[in-house]
């Protein structure tokens, strides 16, 4: 059999590579004067935006870049209407418990770098609030701790034993590594309070829990400079219960906001805990209408009631 010959890339004709280059300057052409026209707030925002592009731990995509500005600036997927009280940690008041008769009740947990809703009667927490900035450089944070501690200040006193043998993971709510690099060591050591933790299976703990972890703290801030989070349990009307009397979740709700240039909007999901790893985190996008369905809770209170209607009715397109 007679030797194959050498293969070579065809050369483009003359013409198409002309026409490629002019094509590349009409549309950095286009770009740069889009840019100069722009207001001073918005090509800080968008020089942000492409800077953290090329910062790979960041997690930032030239799609994302693309899709952040057509969404942020063009698209109608916002409302003008922002809260205008205290957003340190919790955005548009502390989540709190609806009219309807299934509402959980709860005490709120104050800690450094996160809020708790904490229900005595469920041995959870039932809502979990946070903030997260971008940083120019995300610090190394301490190691992990290597113990869950039993928080005083609840009445079900949930130990760690509890979860032992159980088939469940300790999950996390508010997240080790995003509170770890935004406030510090003894923050993070909060986050392995036993209020903070309910049951997760280990495929979901691990799974596509984590990936939407991994956004929040490194992706999400690197595209719309900080966001906040709300996340929780979603209980059955009968929920099954490990030892200690701590109800377990048939899914979780994760509410992230983003507000830019005086323009809100919401991602919303509800993930049930048979989520598997490989699953489209597109497949559990909801509203946070249907979130205060199935919780119980009122969420954004302080938006007037024109801009709270707006916003929770909302379901967003796609996964930011």
């Amino acid at each position: 059999m007679p030797p194959r010959a050498p293969r070579f890339p065809i050369p483009l004709p003359r013409a198409a590579v002309k026409l490629l280059v002019v094509l590349n300057v009409a549309v950095a052409g286009l770009l740069g004067g889009w840019f100069v026209l722009q207001p001073e707030t918005r090509q800080r925002e968008v020089r942000r935006l492409v800077e953290n592009a090329f910062e790979h731990h960041k997690r930032v995509s030239a799609l994302d870049v693309a899709w952040d500005l057509w969404q942020l600036y063009y698209a109608d997927s916002a409302t003008g209407r922002i809260a205008t009280g205290d957003k340190a940690i919790v955005y548009g008041g502390a989540p709190r418990p609806d009219s309807v008769a299934n509402a959980p009740s709860f005490r709120v947990l104050i800690n450094r770098g996160y809020a708790v809703g904490y229900s005595d009667a469920l041995g959870n927490p039932v809502w979990v609030a946070y903030h997260v900035r971008d940083l120019a450089a995300l610090p190394t944070p301490a190691a992990r701790p290597d113990k869950f501690e039993t928080d005083r200040r609840t009445a079900a006193r949930v130990a760690p034993a509890d979860y032992a043998n159980s088939g469940y993971d300790r999950g996390h709510l508010a997240p080790n590594y995003a509170i770890a690099t935004r406030y510090g060591t003894v923050a993070q050591r909060e986050t392995f309070l036993m209020s903070n933790i309910t049951p997760q299976l280990h495929s979901l703990n691990a799974g596509l829990w984590k990936e939407l972890e991994q956004k929040i703290a490194t992706s999400y801030p690197a595209r719309y400079a900080e966001v906040w989070v709300i996340t929780g349990p979603v209980f059955g009307a009968a929920p099954k219960k490990l030892r200690g009397g701590v109800a377990v979740p048939d899914a979780f709700f994760l509410i992230v906001i983003d507000e830019t240039e005086g323009k809100l909007r919401t991602l919303a999901f509800i993930v049930p805990q048979e989520a598997a790893t490989t699953d489209d985190p597109g497949r559990y996008v909801t509203s946070i209408d249907e979130i205060q369905r199935r919780t119980g809770l009122d969420f954004l209170t302080e938006l007037d009631d024109v801009a709270e209607k707006q916003v929770e009715a909302q379901r967003a397109s796609r996964v930011w």
